[in-house]
């Protein structure tokens, strides 16, 4: 295991040869520490939302009011975690430079505050998941202080359409197969 400044740095799980902020479709999912059952129960094969489900569940629906170049697709919240499609489909973006001369004419900050505005923004799927995760965090500590989140989440890049339809349909049917998941915990 590699070190940064003196401690253990766990490699990323990501995948080396890709840009995360590229154009593509995602599975992701995203689990709760301990793989604790904050977000509801199943019962009868589906699941029931607990007021931090309800809240996971309107977060993950609003993404694409804060990242416009996110669409999603299917999506489920479970007792523990949080599995769904996204894509990022951002269109082409022509990007016009500025000349340092042209800079010069502008007072300090504003030179920075102009410099900010034109640098590309970071609008990668760790970004999204990241905020996700936060507004989630925030709004569920409110009811139940020790709410969290396993601090990484899983991800898949969707090469085509046949592992797409298996992967919909394994959300899909995540509910009723809740009671065979590897992290199934009772919550009766």
């Amino acid at each position: 295991m590699e070190k940064f400044k003196n401690k253990y740095k766990i490699a990323s799980a990501r995948a080396k040869w890709w840009n995360y902020s590229d154009n593509g479709v995602y599975f992701i999912t995203i689990c709760t520490q301990n793989h604790r059952n904050y977000f509801g129960r199943v019962k009868r094969d589906k699941m029931c939302l607990s007021e931090i489900g309800r809240i996971a569940y309107d977060c993950w629906t609003q993404i694409p009011d804060h990242f416009p170049f996110v669409k999603l697709e299917k999506f489920v919240i479970m007792p523990n975690h949080v599995h769904g499609i996204i894509v990022i489909d951002k269109p082409d973006v022509v990007v016009e430079t500025l000349h340092a001369t042209s800079l010069r004419k502008l007072p300090l900050r504003s030179q920075r505050q102009q410099m900010a505005e034109i640098s590309p923004k970071s609008n990668s799927v760790s970004t999204v998941i990241r905020s996700y995760k936060s507004v989630v965090s925030n709004q569920a500590r409110k009811i139940n202080n020790t709410f969290s989140w396993q601090s990484r989440f899983y991800d898949r890049i969707v090469r085509n359409n046949q592992e797409y339809r298996r992967i919909a349909r394994y959300i899909i049917n995540n509910p009723y197969n809740w009671a065979n998941d590897r992290n199934f915990q009772d919550c009766y």
